[in-house]
């Protein structure tokens, strides 16, 4: 065909986005020159490879904050990664920013997420010598860790790239700070509605986990957004979006407010709470051993690991392995390392 599907879509993007969006025809481009796809654009692409990766697939078996839980609907840390991504590209598509790179952004977000969640995080961070940052180390998956048609890296664009690492940032209008220059406003987008999506599903878990209340919640913040996690998100999303629709991505004051009561309540009361940090602790020790063994004697398992890149030191690639271990399988590892097995006789 002449006209090939891609181009028409890029069109209509240039058509119909904002001019504050990142369109896929100006893109930044890609670390590695590939040829483009007829059908797709390179944003789509991106958030294709990242569903399709290992390390996706891996999410659904590390803690969002209650530790290897037997409920069936307790979050995980792919499904806050689906719920991000569902609240980000609701956002986005109101504001005309260009929804597929802010989909492909939120999928990647947490790629790079230990197990144990931010407890896995903070142990990985204080013993190894170069420290350790999920957001960093997302963005190492994508670029070395992971496989692509049997080359290291996804060979994601810059945008995309870009996102991932700054994630976090967005929280800067949170707290009434400058966001960093070159920060796109799909990147921003997502990083609000990561913290939407703990707040109102964090809340949600540990009242059916019996450790909190909706009594017990800041009845002002509540009053503004809601009670159930639906009216939340509701609410939260409107909020940006209301927001922001002069171009300048904000959040109402009176929602703004309540979202930073909620979090600072979470991180008061729920994250440092007596049920969480007791379990937290026992998955620290269970990594701390874990990387002290490795370091001390680096084994076959470890040495024949995809998910480490063999031209890397023994702590990169030590770190690399811990932090891509799902709950299961560092608690299976350090059982079979430091537990006695039972003799068959």
């Amino acid at each position: 065909m002449d006209i090939q599907f891609r181009d028409l879509y890029e069109l209509k993007e240039k058509e119909w986005l904002s001019s504050k969006a990142c369109l896929s025809a100006n893109t930044k481009g890609r670390q590695i020159v590939e040829r483009e796809d007829p059908f797709r654009t390179c944003f789509q692409r991106d958030r294709d490879r990242i569903i399709h990766s290992k390390a996706f697939r891996r999410l659904k078996r590390k803690t969002q904050v209650f530790l290897t839980p037997l409920g069936d609907h307790y979050r995980t840390r792919l499904t806050h990664t689906l719920e991000v991504a569902q609240i980000a590209r609701s956002i986005s598509r109101v504001l005309r920013l260009n929804e597929d790179l802010t989909e492909a952004i939120a999928l990647g977000h947490d790629l790079g997420h230990t197990p144990f969640g931010h407890a896995g995080e903070r142990i990985l961070a204080e013993l190894s010598s170069f420290g350790f940052n999920h957001a960093e180390q997302s963005l190492r998956v994508v670029d070395i860790l992971e496989h692509r048609q049997g080359k290291r890296g996804l060979n994601l664009t810059s945008e995309v790239r870009e996102g991932i690492r700054n994630h976090s940032q967005g929280k800067c209008i949170l707290f009434g700070k400058p966001c960093p220059e070159g920060i796109s406003h799909e990147a921003t987008i997502v990083s609000l509605s990561d913290v939407i999506a703990y707040i109102t599903h964090d809340i949600d878990d540990a009242i059916r986990g019996g450790i909190l209340t909706t009594q017990k919640l800041p009845q002002k913040a509540i009053s503004i957004v809601g009670k159930t996690a639906s009216e939340q998100i509701d609410t939260m999303i409107h909020g940006v979006i209301e927001g922001s629709i002069e171009g300048q991505i904000q959040i109402v004051p009176e929602t703004l407010n309540a979202i930073v009561e909620l979090r600072n309540f979470l991180f008061e009361k729920l994250y440092s709470s007596g049920p969480i940090m007791r379990e937290m602790n026992k998955a620290q020790r269970v990594v701390r051993e874990l990387f002290n063994y490795f370091m001390e004697d680096s084994t076959k398992t470890l040495m024949e690991s995809e998910f480490i890149n063999p031209e890397d030191s023994l702590e990169r690639k030590v770190v690399d392995f811990l932090a891509g271990m799902t709950d299961e399988y560092a608690l299976t590892t350090y059982k079979n390392i430091f537990l006695p097995s039972r003799w068959n006789i």
